[in-house]
């Protein structure tokens, strides 16, 4: 009893150490320097000592990191961080969170869990629900849309192969019928490393030409399907990386089940727009999928690592993820086994947080975040647009904004560099067509019309400065 006192006792001290630190740290949020303000030379400085023989005492531990996370961390859960597609985890997002380190739970199967186990089974019928997708698919709580496209991509393999009369998990690739894999010249990369995983390749891909927003051009589709014999997956975008533009994926639906094609979506973040009335005509005819993959570490605003893979051929999705053995004590009956549906054994609860942030927003929560993203987009999109020189290089449809300054790659790149130092906010730069221009991704649940109109004042600042030397 007196080892558990003593137990409990540190435990109370070491939290309460650490929630005044993250409680000081998201109250500074609002109005701190965006980027880093270390550099990996101070950071070294810091944090690189010999490994202690003894071990140091653990809230000292825990104030140093806490010192250093002011100066070496991004704020990459600020308002004003537009930097890439990433959200500030919600409130109660956080918290719930950090119950579930409290917990510990592997979230493998339901005798190690069976809070764990009913929580992701009624999370991933509100996602079905939500995203309005066919209510008998399989849903995995995975890392992030890498290994949710993994997923879908290794259901998609298995089924094709399947019906071509071969037994992929069992025998392998070697002798398989080769897989004909079809994707845009615009396709995310996680979509190039996932076929890599999973021994598929990617020198073989036929790429499809896109439109000036990146779009997949489904008359080039309909060409392509056209030369190809045998298994063929089909991979479109919901939500192009760099300017949110989404694939005609009506059309591309046809053209698959025409064809007896699989066909994924990588929705990694435009998949939520099938959550906004507003917006959800950008999504028609993504129901015609065969799967999806999508983050809700981006716009549902939950900590990291959290994506979401969803296949309509739930025995597909089962026959491609999971794993027996004869120490493992799984479910026989209705209880939900995640391990069937994911990559990992053991892992964090990750859909914890997503259960505690649908029920905490609701249907219209999650409406209006999405909403309030795209119309802050807009805003500094139009408010950048006013400066001479300054071009908008596309349709600002859903929350992603390209911007160009000048007619010169040396000066937006100079714009960036000029913005991220200045601190006010943080965004990034891409290319676009052969042409350098900044991005600007607004996935915030906290961003405001005062933080987008404070944020574009200082990219215009720092714009008019470097014009005029």
């Amino acid at each position: 009893m007196a080892t558990d006192r003593f137990q409990s006792a540190v435990f109370d001290e070491y939290l309460e150490r650490a929630g005044a630190h993250a409680g000081r740290y998201l109250r500074r949020l609002p109005d701190r320097h965006v980027g880093a303000r270390a550099s990996r030379e101070e950071l070294l400085t810091a944090l690189h000592v010999p490994l202690p023989q003894q071990g140091d005492e653990g809230g000292e531990v825990i104030d140093l990191l806490a010192e250093n996370a002011e100066q070496g961390a991004v704020a990459c859960n600020s308002p004003r961080y537009f930097g890439f597609v990433i959200g500030g985890a919600y409130p109660v997002a956080l918290a719930a969170d950090w119950l579930v380190s409290t917990w510990d739970q592997n979230a493998g199967i339901y005798a190690i869990s069976p809070l764990v186990s009913v929580l992701e089974e009624v999370t991933a019928q509100w996602l079905l629900d939500l995203f309005d997708l066919p209510r008998e698919s399989g849903v995995g709580f995975v890392t992030g849309c890498q290994m949710a496209n993994f997923t879908c991509l290794a259901a998609a393999r298995h089924a094709v192969l399947e019906r071509a009369g071969w037994d992929v998990e069992a025998d392998g690739l070697i002798g398989a019928p080769r897989i004909h894999v079809v994707a845009s010249v615009e396709a995310h990369i996680t979509i190039d490393v996932a076929l890599r995983y999973l021994g598929l390749g990617t020198r073989s891909v036929h790429r499809v030409a896109t439109d000036e927003q990146g779009r997949m051009d489904a008359d080039a589709l309909r060409d392509v399907l056209a030369t190809l014999e045998g298994p063929v997956i089909v991979c479109a975008q919901a939500g192009n990386v760099n300017t949110g533009a989404f694939d005609p994926l009506a059309e591309i639906g046809r053209l698959a089940r025409e064809r007896g094609a699989w066909l994924h979506v990588d929705g990694a973040f435009g998949l939520w727009a099938r959550a906004s009335a507003r917006h959800r005509a950008l999504a028609d005819g993504i129901e015609l999928a065969d799967s999806w993959a999508t983050d809700a570490h981006k716009w549902l605003n939950v900590p990291y690592d959290s994506g979401v893979a969803i296949v309509r051929d739930a025995a597909a999705h089962r026959a491609a993820m999971t794993s027996v053995a004869a120490y493992l004590v799984q479910t026989q009956g209705a209880e939900r086994d995640a391990v069937d549906w994911v990559p990992e054994f053991s892992r964090r609860a990750r859909g914890v947080p997503v259960y505690a942030t649908l029920r905490a927003l609701g249907r219209d929560g999650v409406q209006d975040l999405v909403d309030r993203c795209c119309a802050r987009a807009r805003q500094m999109a139009d408010a950048l647009a006013k400066e001479d020189g300054v071009r908008i290089l596309n349709e600002v449809a859903l929350n992603q904004v390209l911007v160009r300054f000048g007619d010169s790659d040396e000066l937006t790149r100079a714009v960036i560099d000029g913005v991220q130092r200045e601190g006010t906010c943080w965004l990034g730069g891409t290319t676009w067509q052969g042409q350098g221009a900044m991005r600007i991704s607004v996935s915030n649940w906290a961003t405001t019309e005062d933080d987008a109109s404070r944020s574009a004042q200082a990219i215009a600042r720092v714009y008019r400065k470097l014009r005029a030397s």
